[in-house]
């Protein structure tokens, strides 16, 4: 029979387990909680940029794929990030995957082209390893869009300035087959469009550019046949960001009367390169001499560059024309008094 010294041993010894079963519990429940946040918190934080589909109804089959917006410009301090979305949209008629590039773009100091794409080299105004996008590639089947999110990462350490790049989206179309047997299958076209991105790191940056020349094309041309007449504009941007220059022609007769008026919409200019912007003009019954006015505004501190080019329409088509009839006209007049002189004295 047992003693009632070892009945409470036993009491005491069985409530201890109880107690630290129990403690074990919570804790085990409380660490499975916590990694079950941890795991949720991961998923949420990989999955929070994610691409966005949507289907466009009754679209058409146009045979290309669209791509916007075709410009993005943004001010980010160093050590700031900013996420875009970009939207392709796929209206070629059949499924396509979808590919994703990013180089550096620049300017040219020869005026030759607006935008240059480095491929694999970095530009002077490198923005290549600053831009992140989830996938290299996306499918997308016809009349469908999807939102492409695009994050911009600026290093704390960056210096204040112009920052330049381009995501490329291209896309290969299907192998044609063969229009019968021993015909071999066409090769894929490949088409790619970019969309420009312009960074300013804010800071102690310099804006610098002006109006350096205005002329009609080809320049120095003062005599033309008939319109339209077509002019050139060259800004040159020695700054260490992008400008958007923006105007205004005006265009008067020899009597200073203004007989053309041509709004010129911002255009960019990336830093330390020359941009050529050209316009055409014409109206009806161009004739004489004409004088065309440049206001440029530089796209900063509100400064104005204005020049001016003289050039002459003469019409020679509508001039021969006139000289023949007025031949014509004196020929048969002169014809005509002859005959009247020569019955006069045969009478």
């Amino acid at each position: 029979m047992a003693t009632p010294s070892y009945i409470w041993r036993t009491t005491v010894l069985f409530c201890l387990c109880v107690m630290l079963s129990g403690t074990l519990s919570i804790a085990l429940a409380q660490e499975g909680e916590s990694d079950a946040e941890t795991e949720t918190s991961t998923v949420a934080e990989s999955t929070s940029i994610e691409y966005t589909y949507e289907d466009i109804p009754n679209a058409d089959i146009i045979g290309d794929f669209v791509v916007g917006p075709g410009k993005i410009e943004l001010e980010i301090p160093a050590g700031d990030s900013r996420t875009i979305e970009l939207l392709v949209t796929n209206r070629t008629g059949e499924p396509r995957e979808y590919n994703f590039e990013v180089e550096d773009i620049t300017g040219s100091r020869d005026g030759s082209s607006s935008v240059t794409l480095l491929g694999d080299d970095y530009g002077p105004y490198t923005l290549r390893d600053y831009l992140t996008i989830p996938d290299v590639s996306v499918p997308i089947d016809h009349a469908e869009r999807v939102r492409i999110p695009v994050t911009i990462r600026i290093p704390a350490d960056a210096e204040p300035g112009g920052r330049y790049g381009s995501v490329l989206v291209t896309t290969a179309s299907r192998s044609a087959e063969g229009a019968g047997a021993g015909v071999a299958a066409s090769s894929a076209l490949v088409a790619r469009i970019g969309t420009l991105f312009f960074i300013t790191v804010p800071g102690d940056v310099e804006r610098a550019g002006e109006l350096q020349d205005f002329t009609t094309i080809p320049p120095g041309k003062m005599f033309f046949g008939e319109g339209p007449v077509r002019l050139s504009l060259l800004y040159d941007n020695t700054g260490s960001v992008h400008l958007n220059p923006y105007g205004e022609i005006r265009i008067t007769n020899m009597l200073g009367e203004e007989v053309g008026f041509l709004e010129l919409e911002p255009w960019f200019a990336l830093p330390e390169s020359l941009r050529f912007r050209e316009v055409s003009w014409d109206r009806d019954l161009l004739m004489g001499r004409y004088t065309a006015t440049a206001h440029i505004n530089r796209g900063y501190d509100d400064i104005v560059d204005t020049m001016e080019v003289t050039f002459w329409v003469l019409p020679w088509k509508l001039a021969l024309a006139a000289f023949g009839g007025l031949f014509i006209f004196f020929y048969l007049v002169r014809l005509f008094f002859k005959r009247f002189e020569f019955k006069r004295k045969g009478s």
